[in-house]
């Protein structure tokens, strides 16, 4: 069988030990290079260039739910936590006897065990799972409704990772904290939450001011949502605002810009590229956001 495999930018330091692992079996290995954002990432056009009976992904659950053109096999691969650890996290926790539990899928398979801490040390621990996030406490950086679900039931949220991208996914304004997979280590992260916040209200207020839109689609598999962007186009020039449709696998800031016409991004790619205004230079808002500023331009009108 010819294999594509396809590691995301932390996994790809293991290369070696899966292409060997799958040529001793007698499959013939090719490795996607290019850079991998998630489980919605996935190289399906190089498989189809090398005409690969199978992309093997690695490190993710698996995401995409709608039919492929080729067979796509999801291997997660599982880093330990250090549990003992955690015991140091439990005095900042008193208060709070009712928890949300949630990590990523690197950490997902010690989810029991866990859970089990938290509840000998006196918690009603709560879970969920997600849209796109499959397993039992697993957060997306897309995707945080396994909490949502919990949220008015609980008096905090835990979140077990090492990063602030899969945790600045959990939009809420109940306690919430970050332990450090390794350490142990706690902090409460609600002041990072609300900055992101008030930074994409910011990008609705300047929007609101707009003329001239660009629509960013995506086609990777995973994020590919053309019709989302045909119906904002038509509501933007519903009224009479200029609005274009730009359509790359990689939407990196230098080459949209070198447009030169827009005043503000619309995006229906990756949702969490609606906090890259910085990288970008100007507002950069989800479809969610769009509904804010097209309401805002409705009521501006009737007055």
């Amino acid at each position: 069988m010819r294999i594509l495999l396809q590691f995301p930018e932390g996994l790809k330091k293991e290369a070696k030990k899966f292409v060997d692992k799958y040529e001793k079996e007698g499959h013939e290995v090719f490795i996607a290079s290019a850079p991998c954002y998630g489980a919605c990432d996935l190289a399906i056009d190089e498989a189809r260039w090398v005409k690969a009976d199978k992309l093997v992904h690695i490190g993710h659950a698996q995401f995409v739910k709608k039919k492929l053109p080729i067979e796509v096999e999801y291997i997660e691969y599982f880093i330990d936590v250090q549990l003992e650890q955690f015991k140091a996290a439990l005095p900042v926790l008193e208060q709070y006897k009712k928890i949300a539990l949630a990590t990523t899928v690197q950490h997902v398979h010690q989810f029991k065990e866990m859970k089990k801490l938290f509840e000998d040390a006196g918690k009603d621990v709560f879970s969920g799972t997600g849209f796109w996030a499959i397993r039992e406490g697993q957060v997306l950086g897309c995707d945080s409704i396994g909490l949502k679900k919990v949220e008015k039931d609980v008096d905090a949220i835990v979140f077990v990772g090492d990063g602030m991208f899969h945790a600045l996914a959990i939009e809420t304004e109940k306690p919430t904290f970050v332990i450090h997979p390794q350490t142990g280590k706690i902090r409460q992260i609600n002041d990072d939450i609300n900055k992101l916040a008030k930074k994409r209200k910011g990008s609705v207020l300047v929007a609101v001011h707009s003329k001239t839109f660009g629509i960013l689609v995506s086609t990777k598999v995973g994020q590919f949502y053309l019709k989302s962007a045909q119906w904002a186009k038509t509501e933007i020039e519903k009224r009479g605002k200029t609005a274009m449709i730009l359509v790359a696998n990689e939407l990196e800031p230098l080459p949209i810009n070198n447009f030169l016409i827009f005043d503000c991004y619309i995006n229906t790619a990756c949702p969490r590229m609606v906090d890259d205004t910085d990288e970008f230079g100007k507002p950069m808002l989800s479809l969610e956001m769009l509904r804010e500023v097209l309401n805002t331009w409705d009521a501006l009108e009737k007055k």
